[in-house]
């Protein structure tokens, strides 16, 4: 049987000033951004804005720099990824391949796919999306259909379709869980490996989806045929699963998954004013709470992985909780209008509370359901 920890992490000597700088940063280049459009920051795409930060020194501040990076701490880029989230910024273009993908490259990738690729990732040019989730496999995803087979001259050749693959139409690259072996329903997980897949390759098209408010960020992926590189493949043939499950403990585990609604949080904090009545005094105060908890155990596991430990219990736990909290914050702002908290008075919250509401469902969908998330650490805790 598992446990799991949350243990705390001491921020390393420079970080008020680093937290300073990048401020002052994002007091310039977020002025002009309304609130309602600040939620959710790091699924709105501007590529300038990321450029501009990677020249900073702020998108792969943790590689190494002869692939572009910095070499900075784990927990310095924890802190920036709290201010970003907190001014609203709009981080989506570079996220993916900042949190995600280079890290993947980092750890299972060849010399010649770091030198093609991380360079401009950290320069804030290269975007990156997920191929992972399927029409008939989103929870369970070592249901995976799409297929690679392997040609006589080792090429591989892949038909299939993705399906939740977030900023795909805008991305050159995606990193695909594909089958390469049989498929066994009593071994699924067997016989997976991952793809580092360019989206102008002929037979992959791309088909963005307009979602309730009318944007259109995920995507449907189709594979017709499409012929790729032996050397397209990441890591070993076969370890496709190891390898991905590895790469969720840092999709679930930043601050990403309990920031998301901060903007509306802070409308309301101005809305309240200096002298709120009992019933909305005492929500600020849990919700404040609430986030302070989070935030430390957000940032505990970004100890850990910077350990190279594999908190994946942990990282579940701060999905399930973030998400929970996520969704719950605009519905608690909404009772409270009948505690004297009077939207039309309040623009920039009713706009924001508007916007949130409808959104918000799909917090706990991303990166793994409730369910799956459950059984994760029912699994890791052996009470399954």
């Amino acid at each position: 049987m598992s446990t799991f920890s949350f243990d705390a992490v001491n921020l390393p000597p420079g970080v008020p000033e680093f937290r300073v700088a990048v401020r002052e940063f994002l007091k310039r280049e977020t002025a002009g951004i309304p609130p309602h459009r600040r939620i959710n920051p790091w699924g709105v795409f501007d590529a300038d804005f990321s450029r501009k930060l990677a020249a900073q020194g702020w998108v792969g501040m943790t590689w190494p720099k002869k692939y572009g990076g910095h070499e900075r701490s784990a927990i310095e880029r924890y802190v920036l990824l709290e201010e970003l989230l907190a001014a609203g910024a709009p981080v989506g273009a570079h996220w993916i391949a900042d949190r995600q993908s280079g890290p993947a490259l980092l750890k299972y990738g060849s010399e010649e796919q770091r030198q093609k690729y991380l360079p401009g990732m950290a320069r804030g040019e290269l975007y990156c999306c997920i191929g992972m989730s399927e029409p008939n496999a989103g929870s369970d995803l070592a249901s995976v259909r799409t297929r690679a087979e392997k040609l006589p001259d080792g090429r591989w050749k892949i038909n299939g379709q993705k399906v939740w693959t977030t900023q795909a139409h805008r991305c050159r690259l995606m990193i695909a869980l594909i089958r390469t072996g049989g498929y066994d329903e009593k071994a699924k997980q067997v016989g997976l490996s991952q793809f580092l897949l360019e989206l102008d390759t002929p037979g992959i098209s791309v088909r963005p989806i307009v979602d309730l408010v009318g944007e259109s960020h995920f995507c449907e992926v189709f594979f017709q045929d499409a012929i790729v590189p032996a050397q397209c493949i990441l890591g070993e043939e076969g370890d496709g699963w190891k390898q991905c499950t590895g790469e969720l403990s840092l999709e679930r585990s930043g601050p990403e998954r309990y920031m998301s609604s901060i903007a509306v949080y802070l409308e309301f904090v101005k809305a309240a004013g200096p002298g709120p009545v009992d019933s909305v005094r005492q929500a600020l105060g849990k919700v404040a709470a609430d986030i302070w908890s989070l935030r430390q155990m957000s940032l505990s596991v970004a100890g850990q992985l910077a350990a190279g430990k594999d908190p994946a219990i942990e990282a579940a736990i701060v999905k399930d909780l973030g998400n929970s909290f996520e969704q719950s914050l605009p519905t608690l702002v909404q009772t409270l209008t009948d505690a004297g908290l009077d939207l039309a008075q309040h623009s920039d919250l009713a706009k924001t509370l508007g916007a949130l509401l409808q959104i918000s469902p799909s917090f706990s969908l991303r990166g793994g359901t409730r369910e799956i998330l459950r059984g994760i650490i029912a699994r890791g805790l052996g009470l399954r």
